[in-house]
């Protein structure tokens, strides 16, 4: 989150499946490579069930705390639109990226702290709805208050409510970042209910599906440098906070599921556990462990974790994420495996870079490329992405705002400014936008493409269905700078569509979700794109 911070291999798997599975091994004798000049082929089998999608989401911080407050409501809507917009304009074309999850971050009142709580940007100080005396203020967090009631309006399905630290009140050292040595939460001692009971009202008013209670709890938040709320926590303080929170929110907010990790990179779901803060799928899912919490109340089967710092290179990319759904997988087999915070941070393998601000294609690829990797190799469930909205020179955004005379100035935003689309936020709609909750990932196969690390060089695709409605999604990346053609095939034939026909919503450097059509005979990928086919099936 900050911009400065430090059983069988699946592979196996997916070759015995592939060796055993009948269906697939008659698709390998009756399809063959195609002639020179033919299309290749992009098999897809509707039995082959992956996982079942949850949601795509983002985040309100920490830009709407002034947005949503801006008197302009045209330009709000705008920005409301482009988020959690499912409607498409008179070309079909999507008015927006049709999110389903909704991140609130419940503050911990730096910003009342003012300059005394040391962070210096104003931006990420945020309002806490609790005063010291015990009461509520609900007139606090206006602004992301106005965003919440913007994603519901436009059916945004799930909101999910995170903590970043306890009230600067309850912290040990009375503010909202922890700056020690140790690995632990900056709390004063005897007040873990306190804290619960805090989340658990936040929770209760707003209706949230969820409940985050700490957030990358790995990094030492400002020991080196205050720039932001957030508290380090070992696993055994995030799993008594659990406990109590488990029984605090069956009365207080029964509609609310608790979810933990946000771990701050993959590898500390399945290793590096030397000061009790790794491991985490072991330590809270696995019956062994004196930190699990899943047979508790209100708490979700789901562990989570942020992209951050595992994309490159390709093979290792693939290698962490295998990983991660090995250790979900042999640990509990119906453990949900989220990614829940990503955007483009530092140096990643000095082909991109966080700063300056970079809304072009090349950055649309890479955001697609992870999304694509989480999905297929980790598994994921949910895919959610970090700052909804930024007034930064920086890249880890999908809407940004500039200042009303079109500078890059984020103090002159507050009240006012401009409002501009990138590709990051385009490409993430090729996903968000049409693979929608309780649709299940499928298997594909491409000609040409040996395996993942091939494929991530050169071509990516995952497919889905929505069993009911007869519903066939393909997400395609092409990276590549040469137009590719393709057959939608499904056992040995093309695939038979109603009207035989697929809408096709290409985001390349000139275009953004374009909605066109093919046939499945004949689709045509345009060189370095995200292009999604949507069909019905027989």
């Amino acid at each position: 989150m900050e911009y400065m911070r430090a059983s069988l291999p699946s592979f196996v798997l997916i070759i015995l499946m592939s060796v055993f599975n009948p269906l697939v091994f008659a698709q390998k004798k009756i399809i063959k490579n195609p002639g020179p000049g033919a299309p290749q082929s992009i098999r897809i089998s509707l039995t082959e069930e992956k996982q079942t999608i949850h949601s795509f989401g983002a985040s309100d911080c920490w830009s709407a705390k002034y947005v949503g407050k801006w008197s302009d409501l045209q330009k709000k809507n705008r920005i409301a639109d482009l988020l959690f917009s499912t409607d498409t304009t008179s070309d079909g074309k999507p008015k927006g990226i049709g999110l389903s999850l909704w991140r609130f971050n419940i503050g911990s009142g730096s910003y009342e702290q003012g300059a005394e709580s040391n962070i210096p940007d104003e931006w990420r100080r945020e309002e806490c709805f609790l005063n010291e005396n015990g009461t509520y203020n609900w007139e606090k967090q206006n602004g992301q208050q106005w965003f919440l009631k913007a994603a519901k309006q436009r059916g945004v399905a799930y909101t999910l409510g995170f903590s970043l630290t306890p009230p600067a009140f309850m912290s040990g050292n009375g503010k909202a970042y922890n700056n020690s040595n140790t690995p632990n939460l900056n709390i004063k001692a005897g007040m873990t209910n306190a804290y619960a009971a805090f989340m658990s009202a936040v929770s209760a008013h707003f209706k949230f599906d969820f409940l985050s209670p700490v957030n990358e709890p790995q990094w030492f938040w400002g020991r080196d440098r205050i720039s932001q709320e957030g508290s380090q926590a070992t696993n055994a303080e995030i799993a008594d906070l659990v406990k109590v929170l488990s029984v605090q929110l069956p009365s207080k907010s029964p509609g609310t599921q608790v979810v933990i990790g946000e771990a701050g990179q993959w590898d500390f779901l399945y290793g590096k556990n030397t000061d009790g803060r790794g491991d985490q799928i072991s330590e809270f899912f696995s019956p062994a462990s004196a930190h699990y919490i899943a047979d508790r109340p209100n708490v979700k089967r789901i562990i989570s974790g942020h992209s951050y710092f595992t994309t490159c290179p390709d093979n290792n990319l693939i290698h962490v994420r295998e990983q991660v759904a090995a250790k979900a997988k042999q640990t509990d087999p119906l453990l949900e495996v989220w990614q829940t915070e990503f955007g483009i941070l530092g140096n990643i393998c000095n082909q991109y870079n966080g700063g300056p601000r970079n809304t072009g294609i090349d950055y649309g690829l890479y955001v697609a490329k992870v999304i694509h990797h989480d999905l297929t190799i980790a598994n994921v469930t949910s895919w959610q992405w970090w700052l909804s909205i930024s007034p930064y020179n920086y890249s880890d955004a999908l809407v940004y705002i500039n200042d009303p005379s079109g500078m890059i100035n984020a103090a002159g935003c507050k009240n006012d400014g401009e409002v501009l689309e990138s590709k990051q936020l385009w490409a993430m709609g090729n996903y968000s936008r049409f693979i929608r909750p309780g649709m299940k990932r499928i298997g594909v196969k491409t000609d040409g493409i040996a395996g993942p690390v091939e494929g991530a060089a050169s071509l990516m695709v995952s497919a889905y269905k929505d069993e009911t409605a007869k519903k066939i999604v393909v997400v395609i990346v092409n990276p590549e700078q040469k137009e590719k053609e393709f057959q939608l095939r499904a056992a040995g034939t093309v695939f038979k569509l109603a009207g035989n026909l697929l809408n096709v919503y290409t985001t390349d450097a000139q275009n953004n979700l374009k909605k066109t059509t093919a046939s499945a005979e004949k689709v045509k990928i345009v060189p370095r794109s995200v292009v999604t086919l949507v069909g019905t099936y027989h």
